[in-house]
Protein backbone atom coordinates (compact mmCIF):
# COMPACT_ATOMS: atom_id res chain seq x y z
CA UNK A 1 0.00 0.00 0.00
CA UNK A 2 2.96 2.18 0.21
CA UNK A 3 4.08 1.78 -2.61
CA UNK A 4 3.47 4.71 -4.12
CA UNK A 5 5.51 6.88 -1.31
CA UNK A 6 8.40 3.89 -2.09
CA UNK A 7 8.62 4.73 -5.77
CA UNK A 8 8.24 8.60 -6.21
CA UNK A 9 11.39 10.96 -6.92
CA UNK A 10 13.79 7.60 -6.48
CA UNK A 11 16.40 7.20 -8.83
CA UNK A 12 18.93 4.12 -9.20
CA UNK A 13 20.24 1.76 -11.77
CA UNK A 14 19.99 -1.66 -12.29
CA UNK A 15 20.83 -4.70 -15.14
CA UNK A 16 18.20 -7.09 -15.99
CA UNK A 17 17.93 -10.34 -17.83
CA UNK A 18 18.43 -10.91 -21.79
CA UNK A 19 15.08 -12.36 -21.51
CA UNK A 20 11.58 -11.23 -19.78
CA UNK A 21 10.82 -14.76 -19.52
CA UNK A 22 13.70 -14.93 -17.13
CA UNK A 23 12.76 -13.27 -13.68
CA UNK A 24 14.18 -13.13 -10.27
CA UNK A 25 12.29 -11.72 -7.14
CA UNK A 26 14.52 -8.51 -5.60
CA UNK A 27 13.56 -5.90 -3.94
CA UNK A 28 11.91 -2.63 -4.94
CA UNK A 29 14.18 -0.80 -6.73
CA UNK A 30 14.03 3.06 -7.23
CA UNK A 31 14.86 3.37 -10.87
CA UNK A 32 15.23 0.36 -13.49
CA UNK A 33 17.61 -0.35 -16.89
CA UNK A 34 16.40 -2.24 -18.74
CA UNK A 35 18.48 -4.35 -22.00
CA UNK A 36 17.09 -4.04 -25.33
CA UNK A 37 17.10 -7.71 -25.92
CA UNK A 38 14.20 -8.14 -23.42
CA UNK A 39 11.83 -5.30 -24.96
CA UNK A 40 12.52 -7.21 -28.16
CA UNK A 41 11.06 -10.24 -26.95
CA UNK A 42 8.00 -8.27 -25.10
CA UNK A 43 7.20 -6.38 -28.74
CA UNK A 44 6.89 -9.73 -30.46
CA UNK A 45 3.96 -10.91 -28.07
CA UNK A 46 2.60 -7.72 -27.35
CA UNK A 47 2.20 -5.02 -30.13
CA UNK A 48 4.43 -3.11 -32.56
CA UNK A 49 3.94 -0.07 -30.78
CA UNK A 50 7.09 -0.75 -28.53
CA UNK A 51 9.52 -0.75 -31.38
CA UNK A 52 11.16 2.88 -30.66
CA UNK A 53 12.48 1.37 -27.37
CA UNK A 54 14.51 -1.53 -29.55
CA UNK A 55 17.62 0.28 -30.74
CA UNK A 56 18.31 1.72 -26.95
CA UNK A 57 21.29 -0.48 -25.57
CA UNK A 58 20.14 0.23 -22.30
CA UNK A 59 17.05 2.30 -21.13
CA UNK A 60 16.84 3.89 -17.87
CA UNK A 61 13.61 4.77 -16.45
CA UNK A 62 12.61 7.28 -13.64
CA UNK A 63 9.59 6.71 -11.80
CA UNK A 64 6.36 8.91 -12.29
CA UNK A 65 3.33 9.25 -10.33
CA UNK A 66 1.44 10.74 -13.26
CA UNK A 67 1.18 11.77 -16.75
CA UNK A 68 1.42 15.13 -17.35
CA UNK A 69 -1.69 16.56 -19.90
CA UNK A 70 -3.99 13.95 -19.15
CA UNK A 71 -6.03 12.00 -16.40
CA UNK A 72 -3.25 8.95 -16.43
CA UNK A 73 -1.64 8.50 -13.16
CA UNK A 74 -0.91 5.64 -10.90
CA UNK A 75 -4.24 4.21 -9.64
CA UNK A 76 -5.86 5.24 -13.08
CA UNK A 77 -8.56 2.34 -14.07
CA UNK A 78 -7.45 1.75 -17.88
CA UNK A 79 -7.77 -0.37 -21.09
CA UNK A 80 -4.73 -1.61 -22.97
CA UNK A 81 -4.93 -1.70 -26.89
CA UNK A 82 -3.02 -4.23 -28.36
CA UNK A 83 -2.92 -6.07 -32.06
CA UNK A 84 -3.75 -9.26 -30.40
CA UNK A 85 -6.83 -8.97 -28.76
CA UNK A 86 -10.10 -6.75 -27.67
CA UNK A 87 -8.91 -4.15 -25.35
CA UNK A 88 -7.79 -5.30 -22.03
CA UNK A 89 -8.92 -3.70 -19.01
CA UNK A 90 -6.74 -3.06 -15.58
CA UNK A 91 -5.17 -0.18 -13.40
CA UNK A 92 -2.31 1.82 -14.06
CA UNK A 93 0.37 0.59 -10.86
CA UNK A 94 3.73 1.87 -12.02
CA UNK A 95 5.09 4.47 -14.70
CA UNK A 96 9.06 4.88 -15.79
CA UNK A 97 9.96 7.85 -17.90
CA UNK A 98 13.67 7.15 -20.25
CA UNK A 99 16.24 9.12 -18.94
CA UNK A 100 17.57 8.26 -22.85
CA UNK A 101 13.99 9.85 -24.39
CA UNK A 102 11.99 11.93 -22.01
CA UNK A 103 9.56 11.28 -24.53
CA UNK A 104 9.05 6.99 -24.01
CA UNK A 105 7.38 6.42 -21.29
CA UNK A 106 6.56 2.55 -19.97
CA UNK A 107 3.59 1.69 -18.25
CA UNK A 108 3.03 -1.51 -15.60
CA UNK A 109 -0.46 -2.52 -15.28
CA UNK A 110 -2.25 -4.91 -13.08
CA UNK A 111 -4.76 -6.71 -15.27
CA UNK A 112 -8.04 -7.61 -14.21
CA UNK A 113 -8.29 -11.52 -14.80
CA UNK A 114 -5.62 -13.42 -16.23
CA UNK A 115 -4.82 -13.99 -20.11
CA UNK A 116 -3.30 -17.39 -20.64
CA UNK A 117 -4.76 -17.95 -23.93
CA UNK A 118 -3.06 -14.76 -25.24
CA UNK A 119 0.89 -14.76 -26.26
CA UNK A 120 1.74 -11.85 -22.96
CA UNK A 121 4.54 -11.83 -21.24
CA UNK A 122 3.12 -11.53 -18.03
CA UNK A 123 4.43 -11.33 -14.18
CA UNK A 124 3.13 -10.63 -10.76
CA UNK A 125 4.90 -6.84 -10.97
CA UNK A 126 8.47 -8.09 -11.90
CA UNK A 127 9.79 -6.43 -15.06
CA UNK A 128 13.24 -7.33 -15.90
CA UNK A 129 14.73 -8.91 -12.85
CA UNK A 130 13.26 -5.91 -10.55
CA UNK A 131 9.50 -5.62 -8.71
CA UNK A 132 8.28 -3.01 -9.64
CA UNK A 133 4.69 -3.61 -7.68
CA UNK A 134 2.92 -6.39 -6.16
CA UNK A 135 -0.19 -8.01 -7.83
CA UNK A 136 -0.99 -11.38 -8.32
CA UNK A 137 0.79 -13.74 -10.38
CA UNK A 138 0.13 -13.46 -14.16
CA UNK A 139 -1.29 -10.08 -14.26
CA UNK A 140 1.19 -6.93 -14.17
CA UNK A 141 1.19 -6.14 -18.15
CA UNK A 142 4.21 -3.95 -19.41
CA UNK A 143 3.94 -1.22 -22.28
CA UNK A 144 4.32 1.46 -23.88
CA UNK A 145 2.16 4.29 -21.88
CA UNK A 146 0.86 5.25 -25.69
CA UNK A 147 -1.39 2.01 -25.63
CA UNK A 148 -2.98 2.86 -22.35
CA UNK A 149 -6.15 4.99 -22.61
CA UNK A 150 -8.70 5.89 -19.66
CA UNK A 151 -10.76 3.00 -19.24
CA UNK A 152 -14.06 3.39 -21.05
CA UNK A 153 -16.34 1.63 -18.60
CA UNK A 154 -15.51 4.77 -15.84
CA UNK A 155 -15.42 7.86 -18.04
CA UNK A 156 -16.79 10.80 -16.61
CA UNK A 157 -20.83 11.02 -18.20
CA UNK A 158 -20.74 14.99 -18.10
CA UNK A 159 -18.69 14.96 -21.01
CA UNK A 160 -20.25 16.14 -24.46
CA UNK A 161 -21.01 13.07 -26.55
CA UNK A 162 -18.96 12.70 -29.66
CA UNK A 163 -20.16 14.33 -32.91
CA UNK A 164 -22.95 11.75 -35.03
CA UNK A 165 -23.71 10.40 -31.73
CA UNK A 166 -26.58 11.57 -29.70
CA UNK A 167 -26.42 12.06 -25.88
CA UNK A 168 -28.88 9.07 -24.90
CA UNK A 169 -26.44 6.82 -26.60
CA UNK A 170 -23.54 7.92 -24.95
CA UNK A 171 -25.02 7.57 -21.86
CA UNK A 172 -25.89 4.10 -21.85
CA UNK A 173 -22.72 2.92 -23.19
CA UNK A 174 -22.35 1.97 -19.10
CA UNK A 175 -25.44 0.20 -18.92
CA UNK A 176 -24.59 -2.11 -21.43
CA UNK A 177 -21.08 -2.64 -20.43
CA UNK A 178 -22.37 -3.72 -16.89
CA UNK A 179 -25.44 -5.72 -17.90
CA UNK A 180 -27.38 -3.44 -20.07
CA UNK A 181 -29.25 -2.49 -16.52
CA UNK A 182 -30.41 1.67 -16.01
CA UNK A 183 -29.22 3.21 -12.73
CA UNK A 184 -30.17 7.02 -12.69
CA UNK A 185 -28.95 8.96 -10.06
CA UNK A 186 -31.88 9.86 -7.80
CA UNK A 187 -31.81 13.29 -5.80
CA UNK A 188 -33.20 14.25 -2.84
CA UNK A 189 -33.96 12.32 0.26
CA UNK A 190 -35.28 8.82 -0.05
CA UNK A 191 -36.03 6.63 3.12
CA UNK A 192 -34.24 2.98 4.13
CA UNK A 193 -37.36 0.33 2.38
CA UNK A 194 -39.79 -0.21 4.81
CA UNK A 195 -40.26 -3.15 6.98
CA UNK A 196 -41.35 -5.69 4.00
CA UNK A 197 -43.77 -8.73 4.96
CA UNK A 198 -42.80 -10.88 1.65
CA UNK A 199 -39.21 -9.78 1.05
CA UNK A 200 -39.08 -12.93 -1.48
CA UNK A 201 -40.82 -10.95 -3.63
CA UNK A 202 -38.32 -8.16 -3.86
CA UNK A 203 -35.04 -10.64 -4.45
CA UNK A 204 -33.38 -11.96 -6.94
CA UNK A 205 -30.79 -11.14 -9.74
CA UNK A 206 -29.54 -7.73 -10.26
CA UNK A 207 -30.65 -6.87 -7.18
CA UNK A 208 -28.24 -4.53 -4.39
CA UNK A 209 -24.70 -3.25 -5.45
CA UNK A 210 -23.15 -4.46 -8.15
CA UNK A 211 -19.21 -5.54 -7.41
CA UNK A 212 -16.38 -4.89 -9.72
CA UNK A 213 -12.70 -5.09 -9.42
CA UNK A 214 -11.80 -6.42 -5.85
CA UNK A 215 -15.44 -4.07 -4.23
CA UNK A 216 -17.04 -6.81 -2.15
CA UNK A 217 -15.53 -5.28 0.83
CA UNK A 218 -17.45 -2.00 0.00
CA UNK A 219 -20.48 -3.67 -1.41
CA UNK A 220 -21.53 -5.44 1.15
CA UNK A 221 -20.88 -2.83 3.74
CA UNK A 222 -22.70 0.02 2.48
CA UNK A 223 -25.55 -2.66 1.85
CA UNK A 224 -25.44 -3.24 5.79
CA UNK A 225 -25.49 0.41 6.07
CA UNK A 226 -27.90 1.57 4.38
CA UNK A 227 -30.51 -0.54 2.51
CA UNK A 228 -32.98 -1.45 5.28
CA UNK A 229 -31.89 1.14 8.23
CA UNK A 230 -31.75 4.85 8.31
CA UNK A 231 -29.10 4.58 11.58
CA UNK A 232 -26.39 6.07 9.50
CA UNK A 233 -28.17 9.00 7.16
CA UNK A 234 -26.64 11.80 9.23
CA UNK A 235 -23.77 10.97 7.20
CA UNK A 236 -25.45 12.14 4.01
CA UNK A 237 -26.69 15.69 4.94
CA UNK A 238 -24.56 16.96 7.56
CA UNK A 239 -23.92 20.71 5.90
CA UNK A 240 -20.34 21.23 5.24
CA UNK A 241 -18.19 23.48 8.06
CA UNK A 242 -15.10 24.58 8.00
CA UNK A 243 -13.04 21.61 8.76
CA UNK A 244 -14.04 20.07 5.89
CA UNK A 245 -11.77 19.39 2.43
CA UNK A 246 -12.87 21.56 -0.86
CA UNK A 247 -14.06 17.43 -2.25
CA UNK A 248 -17.06 17.25 0.93
CA UNK A 249 -20.00 17.87 -0.66
CA UNK A 250 -18.80 16.22 -4.02
CA UNK A 251 -18.23 13.01 -1.72
CA UNK A 252 -21.61 13.36 -0.05
CA UNK A 253 -23.63 13.73 -3.17
CA UNK A 254 -22.03 10.84 -4.97
CA UNK A 255 -22.89 8.03 -1.71
CA UNK A 256 -26.22 9.99 -1.56
CA UNK A 257 -27.53 10.51 -5.22
CA UNK A 258 -25.36 7.70 -7.53
CA UNK A 259 -25.65 5.25 -4.58
CA UNK A 260 -27.86 5.44 -1.32
CA UNK A 261 -30.86 6.92 -3.40
CA UNK A 262 -31.03 4.48 -6.20
CA UNK A 263 -30.62 1.68 -3.61
CA UNK A 264 -33.57 1.84 -1.83
CA UNK A 265 -35.56 3.70 -4.68
CA UNK A 266 -34.81 1.17 -7.40
CA UNK A 267 -32.77 -1.61 -5.10
CA UNK A 268 -29.57 -1.44 -7.35
CA UNK A 269 -26.54 0.37 -7.64
CA UNK A 270 -24.21 -0.09 -10.68
CA UNK A 271 -20.14 -0.78 -10.82
CA UNK A 272 -19.53 2.55 -12.54
CA UNK A 273 -21.09 4.43 -10.08
CA UNK A 274 -19.81 2.46 -7.13
CA UNK A 275 -16.55 3.13 -8.75
CA UNK A 276 -17.14 7.22 -8.57
CA UNK A 277 -16.89 7.03 -4.63
CA UNK A 278 -13.83 4.82 -4.74
CA UNK A 279 -11.93 7.08 -7.20
CA UNK A 280 -12.61 9.73 -4.81
CA UNK A 281 -11.73 7.65 -1.74
CA UNK A 282 -8.54 6.77 -3.48
CA UNK A 283 -7.88 10.45 -3.81
CA UNK A 284 -8.63 11.88 -0.95
CA UNK A 285 -7.56 9.38 1.91
CA UNK A 286 -4.62 8.15 3.09
CA UNK A 287 -5.06 4.94 1.84
CA UNK A 288 -4.18 3.38 -1.54
CA UNK A 289 -5.37 0.45 -4.10
CA UNK A 290 -9.11 1.49 -2.80
CA UNK A 291 -10.59 1.24 -6.75
CA UNK A 292 -8.17 -2.10 -7.45
CA UNK A 293 -6.87 -4.09 -4.62
CA UNK A 294 -8.85 -6.03 -1.53
CA UNK A 295 -9.56 -4.12 1.71
CA UNK A 296 -11.48 -4.66 4.31
CA UNK A 297 -14.77 -2.80 6.08
CA UNK A 298 -12.60 -0.89 8.71
CA UNK A 299 -9.90 0.32 6.06
CA UNK A 300 -13.47 1.52 4.29
CA UNK A 301 -14.93 2.87 7.18
CA UNK A 302 -11.79 4.55 8.55
CA UNK A 303 -11.35 6.48 5.12
CA UNK A 304 -14.82 7.42 4.21
CA UNK A 305 -16.12 8.14 8.43
CA UNK A 306 -13.06 9.81 9.77
CA UNK A 307 -10.45 10.85 7.02
CA UNK A 308 -13.29 12.46 4.48
CA UNK A 309 -16.76 13.02 5.86
CA UNK A 310 -15.28 13.69 9.52
CA UNK A 311 -17.85 11.92 11.00
CA UNK A 312 -19.08 11.74 15.00
CA UNK A 313 -17.63 8.62 16.21
CA UNK A 314 -20.22 6.72 17.49
CA UNK A 315 -18.95 5.31 20.44
CA UNK A 316 -17.27 7.37 23.12
CA UNK A 317 -15.12 5.42 25.90
CA UNK A 318 -14.75 6.23 29.32
CA UNK A 319 -10.88 6.29 28.69
CA UNK A 320 -11.23 9.47 26.52
CA UNK A 321 -10.97 7.58 23.13
CA UNK A 322 -13.84 7.43 20.29
CA UNK A 323 -13.76 4.74 17.74
CA UNK A 324 -16.27 4.28 14.99
CA UNK A 325 -16.01 0.25 15.76
CA UNK A 326 -15.17 -1.93 18.41
CA UNK A 327 -12.65 -5.13 18.32
CA UNK A 328 -12.99 -8.03 20.53
CA UNK A 329 -10.46 -8.88 22.47
CA UNK A 330 -10.42 -11.73 24.47
CA UNK A 331 -8.43 -15.00 25.48
CA UNK A 332 -9.86 -18.08 24.16
CA UNK A 333 -11.86 -19.94 26.73
CA UNK A 334 -11.83 -23.59 25.76
CA UNK A 335 -15.42 -24.36 27.62
CA UNK A 336 -17.27 -21.95 25.38
CA UNK A 337 -17.82 -24.34 22.64
CA UNK A 338 -20.43 -21.98 21.03
CA UNK A 339 -19.64 -18.24 22.06
CA UNK A 340 -22.43 -15.51 21.36
CA UNK A 341 -21.70 -12.50 20.62
CA UNK A 342 -23.37 -10.94 24.17
CA UNK A 343 -20.78 -13.15 25.84
CA UNK A 344 -17.97 -12.22 24.18
CA UNK A 345 -18.19 -8.48 24.03
CA UNK A 346 -18.61 -8.84 27.86
CA UNK A 347 -15.55 -10.31 28.47
CA UNK A 348 -13.60 -8.13 26.49
CA UNK A 349 -15.03 -4.88 28.35
CA UNK A 350 -14.11 -6.67 31.18
CA UNK A 351 -10.52 -7.33 30.26
CA UNK A 352 -10.05 -3.72 28.98
CA UNK A 353 -11.54 -2.23 31.88
CA UNK A 354 -13.59 0.29 30.09
CA UNK A 355 -17.29 1.55 29.35
CA UNK A 356 -19.01 3.66 27.28
CA UNK A 357 -19.87 7.24 28.00
CA UNK A 358 -23.47 6.73 26.61
CA UNK A 359 -25.69 4.10 24.81
CA UNK A 360 -24.63 4.59 21.03
CA UNK A 361 -27.26 4.70 18.03
CA UNK A 362 -24.64 2.57 16.17
CA UNK A 363 -22.44 0.10 17.19
CA UNK A 364 -20.21 -2.09 15.33
CA UNK A 365 -18.30 -5.03 16.51
CA UNK A 366 -15.61 -6.96 15.04
CA UNK A 367 -15.09 -10.85 15.39
CA UNK A 368 -12.19 -11.97 17.59
CA UNK A 369 -10.58 -13.09 13.91
CA UNK A 370 -7.14 -12.14 12.83
CA UNK A 371 -6.06 -11.85 9.21
CA UNK A 372 -8.62 -13.31 6.80
CA UNK A 373 -8.15 -17.06 7.90
CA UNK A 374 -7.14 -17.73 11.67
CA UNK A 375 -10.42 -17.40 13.49
CA UNK A 376 -10.45 -17.49 17.26
CA UNK A 377 -13.55 -20.17 17.49
CA UNK A 378 -14.61 -21.49 14.63
CA UNK A 379 -18.82 -20.79 15.51
CA UNK A 380 -20.10 -18.07 16.59
CA UNK A 381 -23.51 -17.05 17.79
CA UNK A 382 -24.64 -13.37 16.75
CA UNK A 383 -26.46 -12.30 19.37
CA UNK A 384 -30.17 -10.81 18.24
CA UNK A 385 -30.20 -8.64 20.84
CA UNK A 386 -27.04 -6.96 22.67
CA UNK A 387 -27.64 -6.17 26.16
CA UNK A 388 -25.53 -3.24 27.18
CA UNK A 389 -26.80 -2.42 30.93
CA UNK A 390 -23.87 -3.29 32.52
CA UNK A 391 -20.71 -1.42 30.05
CA UNK A 392 -22.56 2.30 30.32
CA UNK A 393 -20.85 4.29 33.10
CA UNK A 394 -23.43 5.90 35.40
CA UNK A 395 -25.94 3.29 34.00
CA UNK A 396 -28.82 2.02 36.67
CA UNK A 397 -27.28 -1.31 37.15
CA UNK A 398 -29.27 -4.08 39.23
CA UNK A 399 -27.91 -6.31 42.11
CA UNK A 400 -27.11 -9.70 40.78
CA UNK A 401 -28.57 -11.13 44.12
CA UNK A 402 -31.99 -9.41 44.84
CA UNK A 403 -32.60 -7.34 41.71
CA UNK A 404 -32.70 -4.01 43.81
CA UNK A 405 -30.37 -1.11 42.39
CA UNK A 406 -26.77 -1.35 42.78
CA UNK A 407 -24.27 0.91 44.11
CA UNK A 408 -21.18 -1.38 43.97
CA UNK A 409 -19.54 -3.06 41.22
CA UNK A 410 -16.51 -6.32 42.03
CA UNK A 411 -15.02 -7.62 39.02
CA UNK A 412 -13.22 -10.24 40.74
CA UNK A 413 -16.99 -11.62 40.51
CA UNK A 414 -17.55 -12.07 37.46
CA UNK A 415 -19.43 -15.42 36.58
CA UNK A 416 -19.50 -16.27 40.22
CA UNK A 417 -22.80 -14.90 41.12
CA UNK A 418 -24.56 -14.91 37.47
CA UNK A 419 -23.66 -15.17 34.28
CA UNK A 420 -21.53 -12.24 32.26
CA UNK A 421 -21.05 -8.69 33.67
CA UNK A 422 -24.49 -8.41 35.31
CA UNK A 423 -22.81 -10.89 38.08
CA UNK A 424 -20.30 -8.09 39.10
CA UNK A 425 -23.51 -5.44 40.61
CA UNK A 426 -24.46 -5.70 44.10
CA UNK A 427 -26.63 -3.59 46.26
CA UNK A 428 -24.27 -2.60 49.58
CA UNK A 429 -25.81 -5.53 51.79
CA UNK A 430 -25.65 -8.48 49.00
CA UNK A 431 -22.05 -7.38 48.70
CA UNK A 432 -21.25 -7.37 51.89
CA UNK A 433 -22.89 -11.01 52.51
CA UNK A 434 -21.35 -12.47 49.24
CA UNK A 435 -18.20 -11.56 50.48
CA UNK A 436 -18.23 -12.37 53.48
CA UNK A 437 -17.36 -15.78 52.49
CA UNK A 438 -12.92 -16.79 52.57
CA UNK A 439 -12.86 -17.12 48.66
CA UNK A 440 -14.21 -13.69 48.22
CA UNK A 441 -12.74 -11.75 51.24
CA UNK A 442 -9.88 -9.89 49.12
CA UNK A 443 -11.78 -8.75 46.27
CA UNK A 444 -11.85 -5.36 45.67
CA UNK A 445 -15.34 -3.71 44.69
CA UNK A 446 -15.83 -0.34 43.68
CA UNK A 447 -18.46 2.40 44.10
CA UNK A 448 -21.29 2.91 41.21
CA UNK A 449 -22.40 6.62 40.36
CA UNK A 450 -25.68 6.51 39.80
CA UNK A 451 -28.04 9.43 38.50
CA UNK A 452 -29.94 11.09 41.59
CA UNK A 453 -33.33 10.94 39.47
CA UNK A 454 -32.83 7.50 39.48
CA UNK A 455 -31.93 7.12 42.74
CA UNK A 456 -34.86 9.19 44.21
CA UNK A 457 -37.22 7.00 41.56
CA UNK A 458 -35.85 3.47 42.50
CA UNK A 459 -37.78 2.29 45.06
CA UNK A 460 -40.97 2.92 42.98
CA UNK A 461 -40.04 1.22 39.23
CA UNK A 462 -37.39 -1.65 37.63
CA UNK A 463 -34.49 -0.99 37.02
CA UNK A 464 -33.81 -0.83 32.94
CA UNK A 465 -32.18 -2.85 31.21
CA UNK A 466 -30.61 -0.81 27.76
CA UNK A 467 -30.88 -3.28 24.35
CA UNK A 468 -29.43 -2.64 21.14
CA UNK A 469 -30.63 -4.92 18.32
CA UNK A 470 -28.82 -6.97 15.10
CA UNK A 471 -29.35 -5.31 12.11
CA UNK A 472 -26.27 -7.17 9.82
CA UNK A 473 -23.98 -9.46 9.62
CA UNK A 474 -21.09 -8.99 7.72
CA UNK A 475 -18.76 -11.98 6.87
CA UNK A 476 -15.86 -13.50 4.99
CA UNK A 477 -14.84 -16.40 3.65
CA UNK A 478 -11.48 -16.65 0.78
CA UNK A 479 -11.27 -13.32 0.89
CA UNK A 480 -14.76 -12.53 -0.39
CA UNK A 481 -16.98 -10.27 1.71
CA UNK A 482 -21.16 -10.99 1.81
CA UNK A 483 -23.74 -9.94 4.10
CA UNK A 484 -27.15 -10.64 6.15
CA UNK A 485 -29.19 -7.92 6.36
CA UNK A 486 -32.49 -7.38 8.66
CA UNK A 487 -35.02 -6.03 6.29
CA UNK A 488 -36.33 -3.68 8.76
CA UNK A 489 -36.59 -3.24 12.89
CA UNK A 490 -38.43 -5.08 15.22
CA UNK A 491 -38.71 -9.02 16.51
CA UNK A 492 -40.31 -10.90 13.55
CA UNK A 493 -38.97 -8.80 10.07
CA UNK A 494 -37.13 -10.92 7.99
CA UNK A 495 -33.13 -11.26 6.66
CA UNK A 496 -31.86 -11.72 3.46
CA UNK A 497 -28.87 -12.95 2.09
CA UNK A 498 -26.81 -10.09 -0.11
CA UNK A 499 -23.72 -11.04 -2.82
CA UNK A 500 -22.15 -8.30 -5.28
CA UNK A 501 -20.55 -10.91 -6.95
CA UNK A 502 -23.13 -13.73 -7.31
CA UNK A 503 -22.75 -14.87 -10.24
CA UNK A 504 -20.72 -13.48 -13.43
CA UNK A 505 -21.34 -12.91 -17.28
CA UNK A 506 -18.59 -13.36 -19.53
CA UNK A 507 -14.75 -13.09 -18.72
CA UNK A 508 -12.47 -10.45 -20.32
CA UNK A 509 -15.13 -7.87 -20.83
CA UNK A 510 -18.02 -9.55 -18.66
CA UNK A 511 -19.75 -8.40 -15.62
CA UNK A 512 -20.84 -9.69 -12.23
CA UNK A 513 -24.56 -10.07 -11.10
CA UNK A 514 -25.22 -8.71 -7.90
CA UNK A 515 -28.18 -10.89 -5.53
CA UNK A 516 -30.36 -10.80 -2.69
CA UNK A 517 -32.27 -13.69 -1.26
CA UNK A 518 -34.19 -14.56 1.56
CA UNK A 519 -33.18 -16.56 4.32
CA UNK A 520 -36.66 -17.05 6.48
CA UNK A 521 -34.60 -19.57 8.62
CA UNK A 522 -32.12 -16.93 10.20
CA UNK A 523 -34.15 -15.60 12.81
CA UNK A 524 -34.27 -19.43 14.45
CA UNK A 525 -30.79 -19.82 13.69
CA UNK A 526 -30.08 -17.03 15.64
CA UNK A 527 -32.34 -18.41 18.36
CA UNK A 528 -30.61 -20.17 21.91
CA UNK A 529 -32.61 -23.10 21.01
CA UNK A 530 -32.32 -22.98 17.14
CA UNK A 531 -28.35 -22.07 17.60
CA UNK A 532 -27.88 -25.35 20.07
CA UNK A 533 -30.12 -27.74 17.52
CA UNK A 534 -27.71 -26.54 14.59
CA UNK A 535 -24.63 -26.97 16.86
CA UNK A 536 -25.53 -30.33 17.84
CA UNK A 537 -26.42 -31.52 14.55
CA UNK A 538 -24.20 -30.28 12.36
CA UNK A 539 -20.79 -30.86 14.30
CA UNK A 540 -19.10 -30.79 11.14
CA UNK A 541 -19.07 -26.96 9.47
CA UNK A 542 -19.15 -28.29 5.79
CA UNK A 543 -22.46 -30.14 6.90
CA UNK A 544 -24.19 -27.14 7.81
CA UNK A 545 -26.61 -25.27 5.96
CA UNK A 546 -24.71 -22.67 3.37
CA UNK A 547 -26.27 -19.78 4.83
CA UNK A 548 -25.98 -21.07 8.46
CA UNK A 549 -22.30 -22.30 7.95
CA UNK A 550 -21.96 -18.56 6.53
CA UNK A 551 -23.08 -17.19 9.38
CA UNK A 552 -21.84 -18.75 12.29
CA UNK A 553 -18.34 -19.55 10.69
CA UNK A 554 -17.40 -16.95 8.68
CA UNK A 555 -19.41 -13.88 10.87
CA UNK A 556 -16.51 -10.65 10.65
CA UNK A 557 -18.36 -7.75 11.80
CA UNK A 558 -21.98 -7.30 13.78
CA UNK A 559 -23.75 -4.22 13.19
CA UNK A 560 -26.42 -3.22 16.02
CA UNK A 561 -28.30 -0.04 16.53
CA UNK A 562 -30.41 1.05 19.20
CA UNK A 563 -33.71 2.53 17.81
CA UNK A 564 -34.83 4.74 20.77
CA UNK A 565 -30.88 6.85 20.25
CA UNK A 566 -31.54 6.88 16.55
CA UNK A 567 -34.59 8.99 16.92
CA UNK A 568 -32.66 12.32 18.60
CA UNK A 569 -28.79 11.47 17.94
Amino acid sequence: RNLNSKLKHSTVTNKCNDSTSSLRTNEIPEPVIVKATGLEEYALKTSTNVNNHINVPDVKYDNLTAIEGTDLGIGSMVQVTTDISEPLHGVLRWLGKSSENPRSILAGVELEEEHPHLPLTLSDGIYCGKRLFNCPTNRALFIPIEQCQPDERFIDKKREPQPGHSRSAFEDSDSRLFGNVECPSVPGSIGPLSKTSDLESVCGKFKGIQGHHNSCYLDATLFSMFTFTSVFDALLFRPKNQQDSDHYEQVQTVLREEIVNPLRKNLFVRADKVMKLRKLLEKLSSVTGLTCEEKDPEEFLNCLLSQILKADPFLKLNSGQEAFYYQLFVEKDERLLLPSVQQLFEQSFLASDIKLKQVPSCLIIQMPRFGKSFKMYPRILPSQLLDVTDIIEDSPRQCTVCGKLAHYECKDCFGQCGMGLESTAFCKPCLETVHSHAKRANHKAKFLSVPIDFSIMAEHCPVPRLYMELFAVVCIETSHYVTFVKAGSGHDVPWCFFDSMADRKGEQNGYNIPEMVSVPDLPEWLSDEGARMLHEQYPNDKQLPEHAKRLMCDAYMCMYQSPDVMMYR
